[in-house]
């Protein structure tokens, strides 16, 4: 996917558009640390300015931070919120508190874990459970200890802790090293396997460029039973990984606009905006394939999207 670090490609570039401090900007938009939302929230910040007038500062944050910071009005916009994943926070400062307001259109999106098709064909591999058998781990070994590997999100995601649970729940984390490490690296190990034919497995979701770039094969899982899902992130108790489980796969994820409620009164046509903003898998796949395989400009492509998607964006305006 890419072979440097973010902080100093995506991170870089975002960091750099902006020169005021967040005090000094009429909005702040938060930025974790993945491709697409690095796009969205260049758009957003093009789209506030152009049809607002106003100034627009991004800067990079963790979910939990960006809530935190919405919630004081230090930050003002998250771009893009993965719920369930992000359900415990969007519990707290959208439902009870009411300070953080979530756009209704949500962009659909898949979870799981996947393998490439010669990985596949090669260890015979189909079920996620396959993964608890030693033998089968042992193709993933890449430093001889006897576990195999698999990356499973980078630090700070909702869904690398949910990643632990399935793991733990499904008996894997016995037989195989659970990876946490930036995107751009996990990704470029992906290449890398496929490029020397090696065997590899990975967390892997939509929208996304990878399954564009590589023929990919999703293992298999029971299907999501809610009554069998008990997820609890290490923000809400200490004990959370003992006192999850969730032996099935992912229910289907939706990514969200959120914005602080404040925005209503101090500028209510960008929160209005801001609520009517509506993606599809096939865009937000499109932003992330630009940035990471494209290598594009997060500000100069966000420029170039607007305006090649007038009519998306005169939508958020109704």
């Amino acid at each position: 996917m890419k072979t440097i670090k973010w902080r100093t490609t995506l991170g870089a570039a975002l960091l750099s558009a902006s020169v005021v401090s967040a005090q000094a900007a009429d909005i702040v938009i938060g930025v974790p640390n993945w491709p697409s939302v690095a796009a969205t929230a260049s758009i957003l910040k093009v789209v506030l300015e152009d049809n607002f007038g106003l100034e627009v500062e991004l800067q990079n944050g963790t979910n939990p931070v960006i809530f935190e910071a919405m919630d004081s009005g230090s930050m003002h916009v998250h771009p893009e919120v993965w719920l369930p994943n992000q359900a415990n926070l969007h519990e707290k400062f959208v439902t009870t508190k009411g300070t953080v307001r979530m756009s209704p259109n949500g962009v659909p999106s898949f979870q799981g874990m996947c393998v490439t098709k010669a990985t596949a064909e090669r260890t015979g591999i189909k079920h996620i459970a396959d993964l608890t058998d030693p033998d089968m781990a042992k193709h993933f070994d890449t430093d001889g200890d006897g576990r195999g590997e698999v990356w499973i999100g980078a630090s700070g995601w909702a869904s690398t802790n949910v990643e632990k649970i399935r793991a733990k729940s499904y008996g894997y984390d016995e037989t195989m090293e659970l990876l946490e490490m930036d995107e751009t690296l996990a990704m470029a190990s992906v290449d890398a396997a496929v490029a020397k034919d090696a065997d590899h497995v990975f967390y892997c979701y939509t929208p996304n460029h990878l399954f564009a770039m590589h023929d990919l094969v999703i293992l298999e899982e029971p299907e999501y039973d809610a009554s069998k899902w008990t997820v609890i992130q290490p923000t809400d108790d200490p004990q959370w990984l003992e006192k999850s489980n969730a032996p099935v796969a992912w229910d289907l994820a939706y990514l969200h606009v959120h914005y602080a409620a404040s925005l209503e009164e101090s500028h209510p046509e960008a929160a209005a905006m801001l609520g009517n903003v509506k993606l599809t898998t096939d865009l937000v796949s499109g932003m992330t394939f630009a940035l990471v395989v494209d290598k594009a400009d997060p500000n100069d492509y966000a420029v170039q999207w607007v305006r090649e998607n007038a009519e998306v964006v005169d939508s958020w305006m109704q």
